[in-house]
């Protein structure tokens, strides 16, 4: 299906009060200089469902998605302003990219179908300024599309230069939270400690961080409790009793990875895993959960097993969550942690260029991120997913369904390899493929 989408305004939103001189200069901490530039994405559908919600006009509603929008940025306000020299944000409020569009069919025929990232874009704001100067690029685009029907998709893009999964999720529900009632203080307000306890470097090492040149393909999968409680047993093990959903789940798209890369080769080559981490909780003292920024670094599994058993592969995972925290919970702060996160450097380096003598995938977990939450005040989401816009070759990213037991798993692989992935049996014994939202 073609879907159009004709753009009907574009605005630069402030917040709604201008930041406090003694605000203006608002440190990056060392983990936002060391991430790439890119934007985090994420989409939001919303049905039309008059029984139970009042009727609300396309204009009622872009209005307050604008007034809760400035409201929200005065409270992160270093998102209204511009990066300067990877040391720090300029807070200057120079504001926010809004984008309204109108959509030529109703929400229930995305719903009916089966979502391609291709059709997934047409939702996103798009950029205007060059990506290599980052004093112009905004550190936030939202746009808003309305449907015939009346439903809306809110596009969401946050820099990851400033912000992480969890915090692109805090600022999406603050902004709801503000559009939903009068006050927007119900939602705890964004907290500023990370440069303090792991400080900006002044004079940073280039970091060859870009994406591999090759054409990939996305590929949708969807794990329903059902399936998930049985792999969750097939994977349990006496060192790992009790797998997560995340945990039971990576491990079989490792396993199936591995299986591929191992088809194409008449040699064993060890397989790494890298695996994002949330580090707000793991370190020591704690981060609170509202803590801003970039707060996510990586651990790294490797296996070189002959036999690929789905528990070991269990195993490893949790080994690492439990090594990174030995390991990095009371060093990365101060002047110590650039000197215990320069180990991982070359090697990220390396996964994202796709280079080195090593399989490879990089997952992130969304999962348990309350997006499915953000009521704008036409009630829950009936779709949150993600945008290509962080999606790069042996990258995997997971996300909750909407019932909150599933996982919905976007996964993207060189053509070649995708070809032989998604015949995987072991796979398509345990997750759906590119099923319709509806289904």
């Amino acid at each position: 299906m073609e879907i159009k989408v004709e753009m009907i305004n574009r605005e630069v939103i402030k917040p709604s009060c201008p930041t406090p001189h003694h605000l203006r200069c608002f440190d990056l901490s060392l983990l936002d200089q060391l991430l790439h530039e890119n934007y985090i994405s994420v989409v939001i559908f919303y049905s039309n469902n008059p029984c139970d919600l009042p009727h609300f006009k396309a204009v009622d509603i872009s209005h307050r998605l604008k007034t809760s929008l400035s409201e929200t940025l005065r409270r992160f306000y270093p998102l209204a302003g511009r990066v300067k020299n990877n040391v720090s944000i300029e807070c200057n409020d120079v504001g926010v990219d809004y984008l309204e569009a109108r959509v030529d069919c109703h929400l229930s025929d995305i719903l009916e179908q089966r979502p391609e990232q291709k059709m997934l874009y047409h939702f996103l704001p798009k950029v205007t300024e060059p990506m290599d100067q980052p004093s112009l690029e905004p550190l936030v685009l939202v746009q808003a599309s309305f449907f015939e029907c009346g439903g809306l998709a809110i596009g969401v893009c946050v820099s990851h230069k400033v912000a992480d999964a969890a915090t692109t999720s805090m600022f999406t529900n603050s902004w709801a939270s503000a559009a939903l009632a009068a006050s927007g203080e119900a939602v705890l307000p964004p907290e500023f400690s990370a440069a303090s306890r792991i400080p900006p470097r002044h004079k940073l090492p280039s970091l060859a961080m870009s994406l591999a040149n090759e054409t990939t393909v996305s590929r949708r999968y969807v794990f329903d409790a059902p399936k998930i409680d049985a792999l969750k047993t097939k994977a349990a093990c006496a060192n790992v009793l009790q797998p997560t959903r995340v945990e039971a789940v990576s491990s079989l798209i490792w396993k199936c990875a591995i299986t591929v890369s191992r088809s194409k080769r008449k040699f064993l080559l060890p397989s790494r895993l890298t695996q994002a981490v949330n580090i707000r909780e793991r370190l020591t003292p704690p981060f609170p959960k509202n803590a801003f920024g970039n707060l996510v670094w990586f651990y790294r599994r490797e296996t070189t097993d002959n036999e690929i058993q789905l528990h070991r592969l269990v195993t490893e995972l949790r080994k690492g969550k439990e090594a990174f925290s030995e390991d990095y919970a009371s060093k990365l702060s101060g002047d110590e942690a650039f000197s215990v996160v320069s180990p991982d450097i070359k090697h990220l380096s390396s996964l994202f260029a796709s280079q080195g003598n090593t399989d490879h995938i990089f997952i992130s977990s969304w999962c348990r991120y309350p997006l499915y939450e953000a009521d704008f005040g036409l009630g829950k989401p009936t779709w949150v997913t993600m945008g290509n816009n962080i999606m790069f070759k042996n990258s995997i990213y997971l996300m909750d369904t909407r019932d909150g037991s599933g996982i919905e798993a976007w996964i993207t692989l060189s053509e070649e390899d995708m070809a032989l992935f998604e015949q995987d049996k072991d796979l398509l014994g345990f997750a759906s493929s590119n099923p319709t939202v509806q289904d």
